[in-house]
């Protein structure tokens, strides 16, 4: 699984420019499902054909990131922010742009409260000497992702985009592990979630399924004087009950549950005070849909240094693949 992670998450896919994400994903499952296609807005849909019920899984194939808004006299650039990017865990990174360019972030120096720090007083240095030379190399729109190695710690992986390739590693090895089952299963690597659910959203109009699972990050409260939460690293993954985006179906979240305890893997429920996934704009798309989560913990979310257990990654492959297979006896 390490493996997996590793080649997904260093790919470059910020939100609205997820072509390599996707193709390498294409490479992945193309001899493992009956179909594949590629919507308008860019979703990746892999179906598992069947006659029983239609099951949407989603897991999004965007990145957090930043995109080229001004360069000056001077070759530094100015950015904005793609998804959520923090301006504090900005600082001092690494990002790299679709043609392997490298870029450290800073700040104006005139700034003598970090309190006072905005992301319009940020900028990324390419090491140009002039604007002219930068224009090489960068072009106003180019988008850039951070940088952050994938590295093995034990039981735990520390990478960027964590958020939400892991989710899609989940799925990857759901597709290669599926059981037997009548159910048609549509498998959606998703667009733009970070920008507001907008792949999610047109292809559940689409697909209109009877039910949906998403697989996604969730914050974690396991570190130094955090906010209050039950999830934790290494605990399993957890059963999502609500976020700001979704009340999850009771239905779905007995479905995960029952699921879990058939094949006997740890599990954790989840209730996250801010955010969502997928399942959010899936839930209310087609006259409404079931839906419910598969989160994984994650900490340091939205930074180059997110922090997962493999384990809890692998036991939500058990349970994705064992719900799936546990909804036509539901």
């Amino acid at each position: 699984m390490f493996d997996l992670l590793k080649k997904l998450t260093q790919i470059t896919g910020v939100s609205g420019n997820e072509e390599e994400i996707r193709n390498v994903i294409i490479e992945e499952i193309k001899d493992k499902v009956d179909e594949i296609t590629v919507d308008t807005l860019g979703n990746l849909i892999a179906v598992k054909k069947g006659s029983g019920k239609r099951i949407m899984v989603a897991a999004h194939m965007d990145e957090i990131g930043v995109i080229a808004t001004y360069i000056d006299d001077n070759g530094f650039i100015r950015f904005s922010n793609i998804g959520g990017v923090s301006k504090y865990n900005a600082i001092g990174q690494k990002v790299k742009f679709g043609n392997g360019t490298i870029g450290a972030v800073y700040y104006e120096e005139k700034i003598d409260d970090i309190k006072n720090l905005d992301l319009s007083k940020m900028y990324i240095d390419i090491g140009a000497k002039d604007r002219e030379e930068a224009l090489k190399s960068v072009n106003i729109g180019d988008v850039a992702c951070f940088v952050g190695d994938a590295v093995r710690q034990g039981d735990m992986i520390i990478s960027k985009a964590l958020d939400d390739r892991c989710g899609c590693a989940v799925v990857i090895q759901a597709i290669k592990n599926m059981k037997e089952t009548e159910n048609e299963i549509y498998f959606v690597f998703t667009v733009q979630e970070e920008l507001g659910l907008r792949g999610a959203k047109t292809a559940a109009y689409q697909i209109k399924p009877d039910l949906a699972i998403a697989v996604d990050v969730t914050a974690t409260g396991d570190t130094p004087k955090c906010r209050p939460m039950e999830v934790k690293c290494g605990n399993g993954p957890a059963i999502k009950i609500k976020d700001r985006s979704i009340i999850c179906h009771p239905k779905v979240k007995n479905l995960l549950e029952k699921a879990a305890n058939k094949i006997n893997i740890p599990y954790q429920f989840e209730i996250l005070e801010f955010g969502g996934t997928d399942s959010g704009a899936i839930h209310i798309s087609a006259g409404g849909v079931p839906s419910g989560v598969i989160s994984i913990p994650c900490r340091y979310v939205h930074s180059p240094v997110e922090t997962a257990s493999l384990t809890d990654i692998e036991n939500a492959v058990k349970l994705l693949v064992e719900s799936l297979c546990y909804v036509e006896n539901d």
